[in-house]
């Protein structure tokens, strides 16, 4: 009912239950009609007066109101005049006080941030006010490679368990986090000190991983002592990882996909704030592209060269291209806002609509479950006041597998939606703002 109820004292959560059981509550039925809002499901037209049909933690149909049978039973939430669109993806997140490798070396594959993550953070509450129902959660850019990353679904849970994604094999879903440029030339001991040493000890693991994968392949009596590093590098060269790349510069990105044709890993680029000047080349390689939209660029000199036009650019040639926030550098509250920016500088709105959502699901390899309102997929969607592109828009709930985890309605969620006293801190909104 209230996203911030296990913060409440006890006697507030009384109050809460009742005046939740004279109200009612969606999340109590377990067949949910969303009537009469503008849906956008972004794989497909939009309905100007559609009708969204959730049972359990699932979507049953989307359409227009009239053709759409609503269930005998069904608690109907009217929705005229508000917008419903899946929930934002965020491809690049350090939300949840996340943290890489340390200073001893910068290359560490066998450091995973998922565990480091504090689910009960702040910065969580604040993703899922903007909207944010899943993310890539990784470290810094510091080391030429920091760490496994983690996906994230935003549930309402106090475990980084509860929250992470699984692959099919149960374990933890996520990429591996690399960077090259200014921040990995300096950033930590050992570091390489120029690009092209950089490339050369990028090399140098992967060669290592390739002869450990092959000598395990071999068998024999006498197989390699195991290795937790080589092992997640053995995970990136078999492509059941991904990597996540930082660059910037034009031949920082051309060095990256270099290295992709040279070991044959999979790679999503990252910021390459100098994509439109090489955008050919990115296409040809057939890699995606995960864009910062920044309203006040700055900040260090190889990004000087960012271009609001690098979303329009890559989508003239083809290239799966999704925002992310890179928050704190964009405060998540503010995700959406993205869209609006790169359809201000050219993107077409469909292609700006994909990429704070089902783009951002298929470089995570999740589009088979979220990333647009479509039947058989998880329930992840917001519930707007206004079209998504327009800058007076707010999220007014935020709802992840048919619960809510948002609502601009709770004073809690309001909290972190807009600051105040008690908003960086759970001691001090619990005891301030949380059962006015």
């Amino acid at each position: 009912m209230y996203a911030s109820l296990r913060y409440l004292t006890p006697l507030a959560i009384l109050a809460v239950i009742a005046v939740g059981s004279l109200g009612g509550d969606e999340n109590s039925s377990p067949i949910r009609a969303y009537v009469g809002a503008h849906i956008i499901p972004v794989t497909a037209p939009e309905i100007p007066d559609g009708v969204l049909l959730v049972e359990g933690e699932t979507i049953t149909a989307v359409g227009k109101r009239g053709e759409v049978a609503i269930p005998k039973g069904a608690k109907v939430i009217d929705l005229k005049g508000k917008f419903l669109f899946p929930g934002l993806v965020c491809t690049h997140s350090h939300v949840g006080k996340v943290q890489g490798g340390d200073g001893s070396s910068p290359i560490q594959p066998g450091v995973r941030v998922l565990d480091s993550i504090d689910v009960l953070d702040s910065t969580l509450e604040k993703a899922r006010a903007g909207g944010i129902t899943m993310a890539n959660l990784m470290s810094g850019s510091g080391h030429l490679l920091s760490g496994q990353t983690a996906y994230l679904k935003l549930r309402d849970g106090v475990t980084v368990e509860e929250l992470a994604l699984r692959n099919k094999d149960g374990s933890m879903a996520g990429g591996i986090k690399m960077a090259n440029g200014t921040n990995s030339i300096k950033g930590s001991g050992g570091s390489p000190g120029t690009r092209g040493k950089s490339a050369a000890l990028v090399r140098e693991q992967f060669i290592k991983a390739q002869q450990y994968r092959d000598k395990i392949a071999a068998g024999g009596d006498d197989p390699p002592d195991r290795d937790l590093a080589m092992e997640a590098l053995v995970d990136v060269l078999e492509g059941r990882k991904v990597v996540h790349h930082h660059t910037h510069r034009h031949d920082d990105i051309i060095t990256v996909l270099r290295l992709k044709k040279e070991f044959g890993f999979k790679v999503v680029l990252h910021h390459v704030s100098e994509a439109w000047k090489v955008a050919d080349e990115i296409a040809e390689s057939g890699v995606s592209c995960s864009i910062i939209y920044l309203d006040s660029p700055g900040g260090k000199l190889e990004a000087r060269d960012l271009e609001w036009k690098n979303g329009a650019e890559l989508e003239k040639r083809g290239v799966l291209t999704a925002f992310h926030t890179d928050d704190p550098i964009n405060d998540s509250r503010w995700f959406l806002r993205s869209a609006g920016l790169a359809v201000r500088s050219g993107m077409s709105r469909q292609k700006a609509l994909e990429a704070v959502t089902i783009a951002g699901a298929e470089m995570m390899d999740q589009a088979e479950h979220t990333g647009s309102l479509t039947v058989g997929k998880k329930a992840d969607f917001l519930i707007l006041n206004g079209d998504p592109l327009s800058v007076y828009t707010r999220v007014l709930e935020t709802h992840v597998e048919g619960n809510k985890v948002f609502d601009l309605d709770d004073p809690g969620d309001r909290l972190w939606a807009e600051g105040g006293f008690g908003a960086g801190h759970r001691r001090l909104a619990s005891g301030c703002c949380f059962y006015r």
